[in-house]
């Protein structure tokens, strides 16, 4: 009992503190200094929320900017690689059958040269970023399918350069574009 009671005290302060005031705390921080990641990133149209600057969603309307493909079908609960080797032939497969959907929707050429980030996935299968090469590449897809002029491709052509986030920090990563605020600003161009 002499050891069991300091033990178990010790133990009780220990939960009070990691289990009940760092999550607090650290929620409290959170909240003051960075609300809305702290929200999820909340991303509202005619104030209606429609998605999460942190998360991909699935589109396939050839009048928007399309995401990297997802191993879990976008879903957040199943949200993970595919955990495939480069040996795989599944995965071959599953990247040869990406990259002919791609060439076929933008009419690129059977051997045109595609950006990784378009017909591979991400390790979460919810990134919501894409390459510069990637939104660029969509370009001429959406103009036709929204029936812009030679002047709205231009606009779209410099939305996305306005569009490109550089490399975190200035040296993490390379640059890349948020499709769904991309999509969103696409929307108020046309």
């Amino acid at each position: 009992m002499k050891i069991f009671f300091p033990c178990f005290r010790l133990f009780l302060i220990l939960v009070i503190l990691t289990g009940v005031i760092y999550p607090i705390a650290i929620t409290a921080f959170a909240q003051l200094v960075f609300h809305d990641q702290a929200e999820g990133s909340p991303v509202s149209f005619n104030g209606k929320l429609i998605g999460s600057a942190l998360l991909s969603q699935k589109t396939e309307s050839p009048k928007y900017f399309w995401p990297r493909p997802s191993a879990g079908d976008y879903a957040t609960v199943a949200s993970s690689a595919s955990n495939l080797g480069p040996s795989s032939d599944v995965l071959r497969k599953t990247i040869a059958d990406r990259a002919a959907k791609i060439r076929t929707a933008n009419k690129l050429p059977v051997d045109a040269p595609l950006p990784d980030d378009i017909i591979t996935a991400s390790a979460s299968g919810l990134d919501p970023h894409i390459s510069p090469a990637a939104a660029r590449m969509q370009i001429d897809r959406i103009t036709q399918a929204r029936g812009f002029n030679a002047d709205q491709r231009s606009k779209l052509g410099a939305l996305v350069e306005s569009h490109t986030e550089g490399p975190q920090l200035g040296f993490l990563g390379e640059p890349r574009i948020n499709v769904l605020l991309l999509n969103l600003a696409l929307d108020e161009l046309h």
